[in-house]
C-alpha cells in the first residue's frame, strides 16, 4: 500500500510552506503500510519558537487553500513540537533539538519517503 495521491498533494503543499519558512530539513515518509491511521508524516525542524509558529501557520494556510483544515493540533502552546493532524497527513514541526531527541525518522527508517519538489530541502 502507498499514499494517497491526495495525502502526497498535501505533502507537498505543506513541505513548500514550511520551505517557503525556512524550515529545515523537511522528510516526508510514507507510513501507509505500517499504520492505518495515517498516510504521511512530514517532518521539518525550526530554529526557534517564533519560527515553530511561522511554519505552522505557513502549513496551514497552504492547505487550507487546498481545501484541508486539520481534524487537531496539538503542542501549540510551547511552539517546541507542534503537530497537525489531516487524517492522510500528519505534519510534525519540531525544534532541532526536540527532533533530534524524539528521532522519528529512526522510529520510521523502514518507510519509504514521500519525493518532495526539486527546490525543497531534504528532496
Amino acid at each position: 500500500m502507498t499514499a494517497s495521491a491526495e495525502a502526497v498533494e498535501l505533502t507537498q503543499a505543506a513541505a513548500k510552506a514550511a520551505s517557503d519558512k525556512l524550515a529545515e530539513d523537511i522528510v516526508a515518509l510514507d507510513v501507509s503500510a505500517q499504520l492505518v491511521i495515517t498516510d504521511v508524516f512530514l517532518l521539518c525542524s525550526a530554529r526557534n519558537e517564533r519560527q515553530v509558529g511561522a511554519v505552522v501557520d505557513a502549513v496551514e494556510e497552504a492547505l487550507a487553500k487546498l481545501g484541508a483544515k486539520p481534524l487537531r493540533r496539538e503542542g501549540e502552546g510551547q511552539n517546541r513540537w507542534v503537530l497537525l493532524d489531516y487524517g492522510d497527513l500528519v505534519v510534525h514541526v519540531q525544534l532541532a533539538e526536540e527532533r533530534i531527541h524524539y528521532a522519528i525518522e529512526r522510529l520510521w527508517k523502514d518507510c519509504p519517503h514521500v519525493k518532495l519538489p526539486e527546490d525543497q530541502p531534504g528532496a
